[in-house]
């Protein structure tokens, strides 16, 4: 995304970025109706343009993070500014409705689509050609596994192998490289789901590394909620009503597909043990929250993944 905003940008001669900073996490709110600090200057940039016959520039990232009143002041002023004035927003979602209107009269909009995993494995391959590296697949999978679909850290990491004497083992890229920001929730919940046990817990790990503990807890309620209602649907349309989604949406499919992995004990077992590790989490000492996070993984791969039932049978 930034790399397009840069390049619709590349003709001004002066640029004013804006980082929208997460709700809640700001400096201060402001009165009702005001600009937050961080993005006081964005109203200036929006109303000036250039003197002497050149473009300005204003990028604002993360516009997904504007508030209501900022985004009505933002709106306005885009539908005003001048002609002369370059403007580019990136947005992970849906831009807040005033912005959208703006952009939809006076601009146009770029979808830039996630990569997964795999669309990052493709690029290795390719990157690796074009840098004439030889990496063995033990290797490429290692690094793969570090940094997941964060393409400029890999890259960084390929810039310091066109360095070495000599291409590090599998291990000992994993050690070299520690970094993973952005450890997809569901690559872990798919390890659970598959009862695959050492692959959970290292996703565990890779996730706990950048995150809250707290926030994976959430994501298995609201999934041991979905199960519990795949498993009470009498047919596919039904389940997609019950969790407001549409049959042919991909995680309704997905959650369809398990329902009879787990049998209604075992999604009562695993309801108390969730609602255990949440009292856990937010009474105990943090230095024992990732081995509670270490047990109920265990747990929910036996449950989730139908071998419990199978060694019973």
């Amino acid at each position: 995304m930034l790399d397009r905003a840069h390049t619709h940008l590349e003709g001004a001669e002066s640029l004013v970025r804006v980082d929208v900073p997460a709700k809640g996490t700001a400096s201060d709110d402001g009165a009702a109706g005001a600009m937050r600090t961080e993005l006081e200057a964005v109203v200036p940039a929006l109303q000036s343009g250039s003197l002497f016959g050149g473009s300005e520039g204003v990028l604002i990232v993360d516009a997904q993070g504007v508030l209501k009143a900022e985004a009505e002041v933002i709106g306005e002023l885009l539908i005003g500014a001048p002609d002369s004035l370059l403007v580019a927003l990136t947005c992970t979602g849906s831009l807040p409705a005033p912005i959208a209107r703006a952009v939809k009269e006076r601009g146009e909009i770029s979808t830039v689509k996630k990569i997964r995993e795999r669309d990052a494995g493709q690029w290795l391959g390719a990157e690796l050609r074009r840098r004439k590296l030889k990496l063995p697949s033990e290797a490429q999978a290692a690094l793969i596994q570090r940094f997941g679909s964060d393409l400029a850290a890999m890259a960084g990491a390929l810039d310091q192998l066109e360095m070495a004497d000599e291409m590090p083992s599998a291990d000992a890229l994993i050690e070299r490289f520690r970094t993973r920001p952005d450890e997809p929730v569901w690559l872990y919940a798919d390890a659970v789901s598959a009862g695959n046990v050492g692959e959970a817990l290292r996703r565990l790990t890779d996730f706990l590394t950048h995150s809250h503990p707290l926030v994976l807890l959430a994501y298995l309620e609201n999934d041991l909620k979905r199960r519990a209602m795949a498993a009470a649907a009498p047919d596919l349309a039904t389940f997609a009503e019950w969790s407001g989604t549409k049959p042919d949406h991909y995680p309704t499919k997905k959650a369809w597909n398990v329902r009879n992995r787990t049998s209604d004990s075992e999604l009562r077992r695993a309801l108390d043990a969730i609602s255990r590790a949440d009292q856990h989490l937010k009474s105990a000492p943090e230095d024992t929250h990732r081995l509670t996070m270490e047990r109920l993984t265990v747990a929910l791969c036996r449950w989730y993944s139908g071998n419990a039932a199978r060694r019973t049978a």
